[in-house]
């Protein structure tokens, strides 16, 4: 895909713009979006993702749309997991529901920090190293194991939200337990005490952290194009400090995400893997030679998304409802 160095400039000045337009300007008032606007915003974000792999299918051929559809489509899907984790970390710190926006924007762009770090990494391994595709997707195919197994454990509730980050300042830097509005750090007897936002940005930060690691390399693996994987990850980053209040109470009848996410990461492991052995010549016995198009990865991805998305409605739906007695036994333990 050859883009211009103005094509460059000019996306990413335009995305940068509206991004920071949503972090800055409009997250700069401090409140609780109502349904409606929520709404609006998450549909403006989506609308102007298509518009955009609408005008890449124009300029660029159906190839590289459908790269960054299936790019954006499995970064928005990590985006939201990791909305999921902010909510389990926003329920376990106590943070008042009108300062949970401030928090998301700091996630938000801390996560955008983090991505264009891995993403620049990435791409100048790619393009030095072929073998590193094989230590991409051996890793994206141990994270969906690991998927599997904390889904099996299933004990969203007793999630722990310290890590040894968390653990490190806590036994470091004297702390308070009341909130003090936005503020980090607060003054008491003349002495610098820090808030529990405090703790919140950095449980915020370091799961970004993680989630970047995962994100990179799966996003390498539906394209190597260091265009399509900036613009897939700036447009799965806006709007979710909207789409985090528009569906807080969806994420958590969302069961099966976990289950879909790991079926996704696997895949672009393998995909990876074959990848990497195509490029050595030593996967002419595999179909399409080891080179997965991109149309089987987007019906992968958008098939694997819809399954998971009804299962999970279907049996969340059968939990909540006291007079559904037929739920399965094995239903129940995976709910």
């Amino acid at each position: 895909m050859d883009v211009s160095t103005s094509t460059w400039l000019i996306t990413s000045v335009v995305l940068v713009a509206v991004l920071a337009l949503d972090v800055f300007v409009i997250g700069r008032n401090v409140h609780e979006p109502s349904m409606k606007e929520a709404g609006a915003f998450v549909a403006t974000f989506v609308a102007l993702a298509i518009v955009f792999g609408l005008g890449v299918w124009a300029t660029a051929g159906s190839r590289y749309a459908g790269e960054f559809f299936a790019g954006w489509l499995t970064e928005y899907s990590l985006s939201i997991d990791n909305l999921f984790i902010f909510l389990i970390i926003m329920g376990k710190l106590a943070v008042p529901r009108h300062l949970q926006q401030y928090a998301l924007t700091i996630g938000i762009i801390l996560a955008l920090i983090f991505r264009a770090i891995f993403i620049a990494v990435g791409a100048a391994a790619i393009s030095r190293f072929s073998w590193v595709f094989f230590i991409f997707g051996a890793f994206l195919i141990y994270t969906a194991i690991n998927l599997v197994k904390e889904y099996r454990k299933h004990d969203e509730d007793e999630e722990p939200v310290d890590n040894a980050l968390m653990r490190l300042v806590k036994r470091r830097l004297p702390s308070v337990n009341e909130f003090h509005g936005r503020s980090l750090t607060v003054s008491q007897a003349g002495k610098r005490m820090i808030t529990p936002m405090f703790f919140v940005i950095v449980a915020l930060g370091s799961t970004d952290l993680l989630f970047a690691l995962d994100s990179i390399p799966a996003i390498y693996g539906l394209t190597e194009e260091p265009y399509l994987v900036f613009t897939a990850n700036v447009f799965a980053l806006m709007g979710l400090r909207q789409l985090y209040f528009l569906i807080g109470g969806l994420l958590q009848k969302l069961i099966y995400l976990s289950l879909g996410l790991s079926v996704i990461l696997a895949f672009i492991g393998v995909k990876l893997v074959l990848h990497a052995m195509h490029t050595y010549h030593w996967a002419d016995w595999a179909p399409f030679d080891g080179e997965i198009p991109i149309w089987l990865s987007l019906t992968v991805i958008i098939g694997t998304l819809v399954i998971t998305t009804v299962a999970s409605l279907i049996v969340s739906s059968r939990r909540a409802d006291p007079d559904q007695d037929a739920v399965s036994g094995a239903d129940r333990r995976a709910v």
